[in-house]
């Protein structure tokens, strides 16, 4: 086990469940220390939270305190990314990677505040989430110790926390029959697990839990109409909302009509692959509106700069590094490019999908004018001919040198 000078006062990122209710007493009987527990409320639901002070007090806990994080989490970190048009290898909208960085800095703030020592997280040696928070630690507060119990105790599995915390009379709603790992957050839930674990198995009904299943939905479409202002969408269906009330709306559309479902076997920043299944049913619809109202406002250079940043910034927010420089200077060229991006979408929600069907902005750059097939006074298209033998002058010429006939 790693040694440290000094362990006092330690800061647990706690969230009620089995593993970080067993690392409470582990942390007191290996270091003699007070164990804070930091609740971080990013919208995973009221059930979550319920009662859940007074079972890490139960659990050898000197204080639990729930930080209320949802509107921050939505507003600060969910709409500059949805600017950036970010996501991870062709289908994941980055829902755990988006939680990390505000529950981090929140937990390191907390541990400042009442001169903790050190940090504690419940993550595993396996996944992203270990780096995505130490990540946070080594930015705001690299003098803090940072204790990763999966990392250094004996315990190896569910059944061993379960036999850890019975032999000390300490209580837990958790059993060993727990068969799936599920993260919720205001923007999305995630799933591994179970028959997950096999690429080869399709996931039964009992993985997906916010969704409705496509095939069991109305049969008639919905429309939504959305309003955007600079990149942002500030209301639904006329009616103007805060960035969490528009994503908690969208959400209860969206998992009505089963939008927002991914299977998907992902890269992980350790190295493996891992499959996982996840539901974003409000975040499809709003990422799909605004691109929608890209391709009317963003000229071809335009789009395709944002569409770059877009892929950058989906990495760089998977391996946890929202704050970083590179990070950063991705979401202010993102939200420079958005101050055109205003207008009204409506999008069709039907069996699982999300259409935009409808689109208008003040900025938009489609003119009728030029575009139509019919008869108009505003385009000469005998003008073309010269445009395509300057556009394709360096194949012309090199057709000739191999020809023989330039000079």
């Amino acid at each position: 086990m790693k040694q440290f000078d000094e362990i006092n006062k330690v800061v647990l990122a706690y969230s009620g469940g089995l593993d970080t209710s067993t690392i409470i007493p582990w942390l007191k009987e290996n270091y003699d220390c007070e164990v804070y527990a930091f609740v971080a409320d990013v919208g995973q639901g009221e059930e979550e939270l319920i009662g859940i002070e007074e079972k890490a007090i139960a659990s050898g806990a000197k204080q639990c305190v729930v930080a209320d994080l949802k509107d921050a989490f939505v507003q600060d970190i969910i709409y500059p990314t949805l600017k950036t048009g970010a996501i991870y290898e062709d289908g994941y909208l980055l829902g755990t990677a988006l939680a990390r960085p505000i529950i981090a800095k929140a937990m390191v703030d907390y541990a400042l505040e009442i001169n903790a020592d050190s940090l504690c997280h419940g993550c595993t040696g396996k996944g992203n989430d270990q780096v995505r928070f130490e990540s946070v630690f080594a930015a705001f507060a690299p003098h803090l110790n940072v204790i990763a119990p999966w990392r250094v105790w004996s315990l190896k599995s569910r059944e061993d926390c379960l036999d850890y915390l019975a032999q000390r009379n300490i209580k837990c709603s958790a059993s060993a029959e727990k068969i799936y790992s599920r993260d919720a957050n205001a923007w999305h839930i995630s799933h591994e697990g179970g028959e997950l674990e096999n690429p080869w198995s399709a996931p039964t009904e009992a993985v997906w839990t916010w969704t409705k299943e496509p095939r069991f939905t109305p049969d008639e479409p919905r429309q939504i109409k959305l309003t955007i202002e600079n990149g942002e969408i500030i209301g639904i269906d006329g009616k103007a909302m805060s960035p969490l009330e528009c994503l908690n709306q969208l959400n209860s559309i969206g998992s009505e009509y089963g939008v927002g479902r991914l299977d998907i076997v992902e890269n992980r920043l350790v190295g493996m692959k891992s499959r996982g299944c996840y539901e974003t049913p409000g975040g499809a619809i709003m990422l799909k509106a605004i691109k929608g109202l890209e391709q009317l406002v963003y000229d071809r250079d335009s789009l395709n700069f944002r569409q770059k940043l877009g892929h950058d910034f989906a990495t760089l927010l998977y391996d946890g590094k929202w704050f970083t420089p590179t990070c950063q200077s991705i979401l202010a060229a993102a939200s420079q490019l958005a101050k055109s991006l205003t207008g009204e979408v409506v999008a069709e929600v039907y069996k699982g999908q999300v259409t935009i069907n409808q689109k208008q902005s003040v900025n938009s750059l489609y003119a009728e004018s030029f575009a139509t097939f019919g008869n108009d006074d505003v385009y000469d298209q005998s003008h073309a001919e010269g445009f395509i033998r300057l556009f394709s002058l360096s194949s012309r010429i090199a057709a000739l040198k191999k020809q023989g006939s330039a000079h």
